[in-house]
């Protein structure tokens, strides 16, 4: 047998790669599995989206190739977006570089800008592939601490404790997944100013922001953030297109051309008609988001009532597109997590997933309708854990 690579040791199977092939095997043995642990939205995109991509596939060279930058036109629908939304003004030729979601980004700029054993600053609790893609390029990730007291942001005094030296990236994701938490100007002002005083790039993942959230923010609005700072962002959760694969990096000119040099070697282009349909999701108007946040108020509502069935605590001053709980002391995620999934036929996220600092923490998904979530509700309190 051919011997796997050395960089695999330290990197495991994706999580819910892994736990979904278990609820399939439990569907096909006939349980009636409920899904609430995945943030994949179950509402359509815009019909002018759904148009834009069907009007493309006809067009003479949608077949092709394309741009490994994008169209130009969605670069400046991107480029669009920012100026009305964020009030950051980005150079659409340079500033702006499309990808195949987010999470692609995540590998491409840490190939970009990670040797073997730089360091990498990640969130405890944090989106799990940061650590898994640092281990890939061989680099050493470094935990940093995010609790309730300090509502889930950096506690810079204690991040200063460790030995700094040799750490070259800082992953932050505001609002925050899985906890919700939002950071504020003067949160991002502050990161800000930690990473000029150590030389880090700060990369900002933010795919929640206009999701439950009040006042959106990017990174990139405080004063110099282009100096150390880039951002991620992307069309899955906000404009129901998670399928389609679009995101984006944005930033300073000469870190965006790094990520292409690696980009232009990973893919062909993203396909045309794919491309057609974000310029227009990024057309749509505010009413957009407020239609789609009514709808995520009504199942907010009813994950809350889920959660006192289960008697945790939560805070409901978050944003994002799930509901973060603490479970009574002394009771452990994942020994509730597989009472509910064997016992209830509901599938939930423990919070141990995404670091240690989630155990005795459950997140559940908004992305789920209301009459799914009551019957959830109904599972639970019928016999209650």
């Amino acid at each position: 047998m051919i011997q796997k690579a050395d960089r695999l040791n330290d990197v495991k199977e994706y999580y819910f790669s892994q736990k979904l092939r278990e609820v399939a095997a439990l569907r096909n043995e006939g349980k009636p599995i409920i899904n609430i642990a995945i943030g994949s939205p179950d509402l359509a995109p815009s019909s002018a989206v759904i148009a834009a991509i069907q009007n493309a596939v006809t067009l003479p060279d949608a077949h092709q190739y394309q741009s490994y930058q994008g169209i130009p036109e969605l670069r400046s629908g991107i480029a669009n977006f920012y100026k009305d939304n964020y009030n950051v003004f980005l150079n659409p030729a340079t500033e702006i570089l499309p990808l195949m979601g987010s999470k692609e980004g995540i590998m491409h700029i840490s190939m970009a800008f990670l040797n073997k054993g730089d360091k990498v600053l990640i969130p405890n609790p944090g989106y799990p592939t940061y650590a898994s893609v640092t281990n890939l390029v061989e680099a050493e990730p470094v935990l940093y601490n995010l609790n309730e007291a300090t509502n889930w942001l950096p506690n810079f005094d204690e991040i200063e404790q460790q030995d700094l030296s040799n750490v070259k990236i800082m992953w932050i994701n505001y609002p925050h997944m899985p906890t919700g938490a939002v950071a504020s100007k003067e949160d991002f002002k502050q990161l800000i100013a930690f990473a000029k005083k150590h030389h880090i790039l700060i990369v900002n993942d933010n795919p929640y922001s206009f999701i439950l959230n009040e006042n959106p923010l990017s990174i990139l609005e405080i004063e110099g953030a282009k100096e150390v700072a880039i951002e991620l962002n992307s069309l899955s959760k906000t404009f129901n297109m998670a399928g389609w694969r679009v995101g984006m990096v944005v930033g300073d000119p000469e870190i965006i051309k790094t990520i292409l040099q690696v980009k232009s070697n990973m893919d062909s282009g993203m396909f045309f008609g794919i491309q057609k349909g974000a310029v227009e999701a990024f057309k749509l108007s505010n009413d957009w988001f407020k239609a789609q946040n009514e709808i995520y108020k009504r199942r907010r509502a009813l994950v809350w009532q889920i959660f006192d069935a289960l008697d945790c605590t939560y805070n409901k001053n978050i944003g994002g597109l799930f509901v973060w709980a603490k479970l009574p002391k002394g009771i452990q995620s994942e020994e509730v997590t597989d009472d509910l999934l064997y016992n209830k036929n509901v599938f939930i996220t423990p919070g141990t997933i995404f670091g240690s600092n989630g155990e005795g923490y459950l997140r559940a998904s908004l992305c789920v309708s209301e009459e799914v979530l009551a019957e959830v509700l109904n599972r639970i309190i019928t016999v209650k854990i």
